[in-house]
């Protein structure tokens, strides 16, 4: 019984750890990454598709994305989606390929950024407290339906909170390596 409840949230617990590290993917760095782009929508015949759906993004060099559209009449779409997007950058088209430059990061931008980065890691952290307290609630109602002893449930609570500590551990460390990359220049 408290075996699955724990299984449940450590799963659960990994899964907040992963997408925490996809949304750094859409920090800018400074270096050129192709999830960058991956929350950009283009208008792919009336549908709002995924950029990632419409053309192949790939590394030009540490400081330029290539954006090549499968099909030649979607690369004025797709600039124009990178140009409107909320990143700031300018893409300029050469043929059927479209370099995306990435302009360097300003101290003051990369401060901010480690403000945003803190603030992710504070919402995934919340998210694994808010994961324990289902999980101690869940054996708490296994305790009152006398499906396990007192005893199991206060091993279980311990175990669900040394859970909770290595889990925000490395949220912790995501986090810091993360700002760490961004205060690179």
């Amino acid at each position: 019984m408290t075996g699955d409840v724990l299984k449940q949230a450590e799963h659960k617990m990994g899964r907040t750890v992963e997408t925490l590290r996809e949304d750094f993917t859409k920090i800018r760095t400074g270096r050129a990454s192709p999830g960058l782009l991956d929350h950009i929508r283009v208008d792919y015949y009336g549908c709002e598709t995924p950029i990632n759906q419409v053309a192949q993004i790939g590394v030009g060099d540490a400081h330029t994305l290539t954006v090549q559209p499968w099909e030649k009449s979607m690369i004025k779409v797709v600039e124009k989606a990178i140009r409107e997007s909320d990143l700031g950058l300018n893409p300029a088209t050469s043929g059927d390929l479209i370099r995306v430059p990435l302009p360097p990061l300003t101290e003051e931008r990369r401060r901010e950024l480690t403000k945003v980065v803190k603030g992710f890691g504070e919402d995934a952290k919340v998210a694994v407290r808010n994961l324990r307290r289902e999980a101690n609630s869940h054996i708490d109602r296994l305790t009152k339906d006398k499906e396990i002893s007192e005893d199991d449930q206060r091993r279980a609570e311990a175990d669900i909170q040394k859970l909770t500590d290595r889990y925000i551990g490395e949220i912790d460390k995501v986090v810091a390596d993360k700002e760490k990359e961004i205060m690179t220049v």
